[in-house]
């Protein structure tokens, strides 16, 4: 049995757990050098900042898309099987099944050529060239009618001209002041209500929304 006071254990323990974290070099593995870190900053912004060099137009895209995107989007971008779908949706946003697509619901551009650059094709990301990735973002937007002419050449200069459809429809969370009137300091946690019933059943209810879009579970 250990004769190190107990008292003095628990104060070592209690030191160790309130101390603050000190920053400082661990001596473990090395610095990242600066080809590293390009590597991994490739990120874009919708003002078109980390953007590199390069161009492409829609007719460009749709043989680099027909060749390593539509075995799993679609010749259309209409997604396959469960596959994202990447074109269409127009209108949809207020309906019960709403489309989320590049033209009815992303914000920027970037969006696209960020997230190809980053992880497509699958099972091969990062293996395109710029300018594929520019002429790929090209089609998609001009497969949803955002870039109307297949023979515009998309590249650096003009990316951050492009407008989204849905652009403006985006805002800040506004919770804390519409939501107010919800909040309680005390929530309860138990034994809340004298008695606890159930009301219904999900499978008498039909929690999928009835509208002529869409199927109807029974």
């Amino acid at each position: 049995m250990s004769k190190f006071p107990k008292f003095l254990i628990a104060a070592t323990a209690t030191l160790a757990i309130a101390a603050p974290a000190v920053a400082g070099k661990l001596n473990l593995g090395r610095e990242a050098t600066p080809q590293e870190v390009a590597g991994w900053d490739i990120d874009v912004r919708p003002d078109g900042q980390g953007l590199p060099k390069g161009k492409g137009t829609a007719e460009q895209g749709e043989k680099i898309f027909l060749e390593q995107c539509s075995s799993c989007h679609g010749d259309f971008g209409e997604g396959k099987d469960r596959w994202p779908v990447l074109s269409g949706g127009h209108g949809t946003l207020k309906a019960d099944r709403p489309e989320k697509t590049i033209g009815s619901f992303w914000p920027y551009p970037s969006t696209t050529f960020d997230y190809i650059r980053r992880a497509m094709p699958f099972g091969n990301a990062q293996s395109l060239k710029p300018d594929e990735i520019y002429a790929l973002t090209a089609f998609l937007l001009n497969m949803n009618e955002i870039i109307k002419d297949p023979k515009f050449e998309l590249n650096e200069s003009n990316f951050a001209t492009i407008k989204m459809p849905n652009a403006g429809a985006f805002y800040d969370d506004d919770r804390e002041t519409s939501e107010k009137q919800f909040w309680k300091k005390n929530v309860c946690m138990k034994d809340c209500k004298p008695k606890v019933e159930v009301t219904g059943r999900a499978q008498v209810l039909d929690v999928t929304p009835d509208s002529k879009t869409g199927p109807r579970v029974d």
